[in-house]
C-alpha cells in the first residue's frame, strides 16, 4: 500500500509533534519536505502513515479538530435532474446534511461534489455552481456539516461564505477554519440580488410580513421599511421561500434569490431590493489537499497567527510584510474561544485582563517566493503560533 503524506503549513513556538517526530524542545522548528526548492514554510509532512493519517497536535486549543462523528441515515439525492424548475414534490430535492448525520453517498464519480450551507436555491449554491458549473451540489444544514463532509470524503469541495461587502465577516467560518484541517484552494465572489417573493397572483401591497435571513433583512432595511412590512428571521433565504410555498400564506413574502423563486414556484414581486447595489459576498473554496504553490503567476496566501504580549507587537507583525512590499488584502481578529483572557501582572498597577486574539491575514504573494518565506520567518520572532490556511493562484478568484 502506498504511503500517503498529509501536508500542512504550521509553525509553533513550542511544538507538540507527538507522531513519530522526536521532541526538539522549545527551539522553533519547521518539519518540511523540499517542494520545488523551498526551504521554509512549505508543506510540512508529519505523521506519514499507510492507513490513518496522523496530524500534528497544535498548541492552539481552538484548532483541535472534531472527532467522533456518527454516521446514520442516507443522503437523498436528486437523480438526473437539474434544479432549474419548480418542483411540486419537494421530497425530490436533496435533503441537507447535518453535522451529526453524515453517511456515504452512492456516487459514480462523474461529477465534482460540492457542499454548501443551506437548501436548494441558497446563494451559497449559486456560488458553488459558479465555481464548478457541472458540479453536483450537496446541501448541508450547518457550516460545520460542510467542513465535515469534506473531511469524511463525502464531497470533494466545500464553498462557504467568509465575508459580505455590506454585512461584514462571517465569524463562524473563521473559527471553523482553525478548528478543521481543510485548505483554501480558491475564492468565489458572488453579486447578491435580493428579490421580494410571494405566492402566485399576490401583489406586494398585500404583504404584511416578510421572512428571510437576518442579514438579508438588514440589507433590505429601507425597502422593507417603506413597504411597512413586519420582518421575521429564518435560518436562510431559500428556507424562507420554502416556508412561503409550504404554508401558502398570501400575506407573507420572502427575501431570497430569483433561483429560489423558480424552485419553489413563487412570483418575483420586486428585484434588487437591497439598499446597496454593490452587495457582494466572498466565498472560500475548501479542499482536503492544498495547492502546491508556484511562482509562475500571482498567488494569494491566507494565514492565522497569535502574538506574544508586548507593546507594538501587531505593528511589528504587519511591518514584516510592508518591508518586503507584500500587499495585505484582509485582516481579521478573533478572540481565542478557549482562553479569551490574558492576565498581565504589573507590580505597580496590579493585574489586568486582556483579550487574547487570533489574527487572520490575506496577502498577495506565493509561499514559493523568497519574500513570503522571509516575511513569515521574521513574523516568528513575535508570534506564538502561525498556520498557513491556503495558498492559491489569484486568477482562480471567480
Amino acid at each position: 500500500m502506498a504511503l500517503k503524506a498529509n501536508p500542512i503549513w504550521v509553525y509553533a513556538k513550542t511544538p507538540h509533534f507527538h507522531v513519530g517526530v522526536p521532541d526538539l524542545g522549545s527551539r522553533p522548528r519547521v518539519f518540511a519536505l523540499d517542494f520545488r526548492g523551498l526551504n521554509k514554510w512549505e508543506y510540512c509532512c508529519v505523521g506519514v502513515s499507510a492507513q490513518t493519517p496522523q496530524r500534528a497536535i497544535s498548541p492552539v486549543e481552538d484548532e483541535k479538530p472534531t472527532h467522533g462523528v456518527e454516521s446514520s441515515g442516507a443522503i437523498q439525492r436528486l437523480s438526473d435532474m437539474e434544479l432549474t424548475g419548480f418542483h411540486k414534490d419537494l421530497n425530490l430535492l436533496p435533503k441537507p446534511l447535518s453535522a451529526t448525520e453524515l453517511s456515504s453517498p452512492s456516487c459514480d464519480g462523474s461529477k465534482v461534489r460540492v457542499a454548501y450551507q443551506g437548501i436548494p436555491g441558497a446563494y451559497s449554491e449559486s456560488a458553488a455552481r459558479k465555481a464548478y458549473p457541472k458540479c453536483e451540489t450537496v446541501p448541508c444544514e450547518q457550516f460545520e456539516a460542510a467542513f465535515k463532509a469534506v473531511e469524511l470524503w463525502l464531497v470533494d469541495k466545500a464553498v462557504l461564505p467568509i465575508e459580505n461587502s455590506v454585512g461584514g465577516s462571517i465569524h463562524r467560518n473563521y473559527d471553523l477554519l482553525l478548528r478543521h484541517r481543510l485548505h483554501i484552494v480558491g475564492e468565489v465572489q458572488l453579486v447578491i440580488n435580493h428579490c421580494l417573493l410571494g405566492l402566485p397572483g399576490v401583489r406586494k401591497e398585500e404583504l404584511i410580513r416578510v421572512l428571510s435571513h437576518p442579514q438579508a433583512l438588514a440589507q433590505c432595511e429601507m425597502t422593507l421599511s417603506n413597504l411597512g412590512m413586519v420582518r421575521v428571521s429564518t435560518d436562510d433565504t431559500a428556507g424562507a421561500a420554502q416556508v412561503i410555498y409550504l404554508n401558502g400564506e398570501r400575506d407573507t413574502g420572502a427575501v431570497a434569490s430569483a433561483e429560489a423563486a423558480q424552485i419553489y414556484g413563487l412570483d418575483i414581486l420586486s428585484e434588487k431590493i437591497q439598499d446597496d447595489d454593490d452587495n457582494i459576498t466572498r466565498f472560500l473554496i475548501l479542499a482536503r489537499e492544498p495547492i502546491i504553490a508556484g511562482t509562475d503567476r500571482p498567488y494569494k496566501t491566507s494565514i492565522v497567527f497569535t502574538l506574544e504580549e508586548g507593546p507594538g507587537m501587531l505593528f511589528k507583525a504587519l511591518a514584516v510584510f510592508a518591508l518586503r512590499d507584500i500587499n495585505l488584502t484582509k485582516i481579521e481578529s478573533r478572540p481565542q474561544r478557549k482562553r479569551p483572557l490574558r492576565i498581565v501582572d504589573d507590580s505597580n498597577k496590579g493585574s489586568a485582563k486582556y483579550f487574547d486574539y487570533l489574527f487572520y491575514i490575506d496577502f498577495e504573494a506565493s509561499m514559493a517566493e523568497e519574500r513570503a518565506q522571509l516575511a513569515l520567518g521574521h513574523l516568528q520572532e513575535f508570534a506564538r503560533f502561525i498556520r498557513v490556511l491556503g495558498c492559491y493562484p489569484m486568477d482562480t478568484i471567480l
